[in-house]
């Protein structure tokens, strides 16, 4: 049975990206479950292949948050839309650092890729109407102060600053996505979105949405990402606990 067919104005192409996102995190959570119940030696999650992975899925996460913003709202923000969304994104990270804090007292996930969403798409607003090329040299200016580490001053010690990235310690987390550097590529996802909409390529996409089952299935869970973030790893969890009981 085919998946009902999207709202009017879904782009396939945004779905179908969020989805293979969405595959990525499962892959990588998927190890770092393994590796958290002993079954990979520590550390697999967070060097080599898999630590480059957890960056792609966490810019392409942004970025695609970017490009909705710029969609939805680029040609005047609907408040109340605007407002409805954020308050899930924000209710849903609240979500997570609660069920972390639970989980691990000491590193639970104070600010994590819904916090940076949630941050960056009140900060967006900004740039919303401005040129593309202005947003993409604010990407850049955030990219630079992240390498260069400009901000990492002694103002710049106190915990309650942590999320912005600037400082030089941060309190460990399971899951730390500060404004620097990761509001780059959401400020890029604005960037593109803003040149695609006025090449004609946002209307071009829109048209041909959902075209096929095939596709609407594909697109199922870029369409449902929220939930299925936050219900992914006490599914992995119980997956992979359950597991290692029966192996035992």
């Amino acid at each position: 049975m085919s998946p009902p067919a999207p709202p009017a104005g879904r782009i396939d192409a945004i779905d179908l990206a969020r989805t293979m996102a969405l595959v990525g995190m499962g892959v990588f959570h998927l190890v770092y479950d393994l590796e958290m119940f002993g079954h990979l030696p520590p550390g697999t999650a967070v060097t080599g292949g898999w630590r480059i992975l957890s960056f792609a899925v966490a810019g392409s996460f942004l970025f695609l948050a970017g490009v909705s913003l710029q969609l939805a709202h680029g040609h005047g923000l609907r408040p109340r839309a605007f407002l409805r969304r954020l308050a899930m994104i924000a209710g849903a990270a609240g979500l997570v650092s609660l069920g972390t804090w639970v989980m691990f007292p000491t590193s639970f996930v104070y600010f994590g890729i819904l916090h940076s969403i949630a941050a960056a798409s009140i900060l967006g607003l900004a740039f919303l109407r401005q040129p593309a090329v202005l947003t993409l040299a604010a990407a850049g200016a955030v990219l630079m102060v992240a390498q260069t580490g400009l901000g990492l001053a002694p103002s710049f010690r106190g915990i309650w600053l942590d999320w912005t990235g600037l400082t030089a310690s941060p309190r460990p987390s399971v899951d730390f996505v500060p404004i620097i550097p990761w509001l780059a590529p959401f400020l890029s996802g604005i960037a593109l979105a803003s040149l695609a909409t006025q090449a004609g390529l946002h209307k071009r996409f829109e048209r041909h949405a959902a075209a096929t089952p095939l596709m609407r299935r594909l697109t199922w869970p870029g369409r449902h990402s929220l939930a299925i973030y936050l219900l992914h790893q006490p599914v992995l969890i119980g997956l992979v606990w359950a597991g290692t009981w029966l192996g035992r």
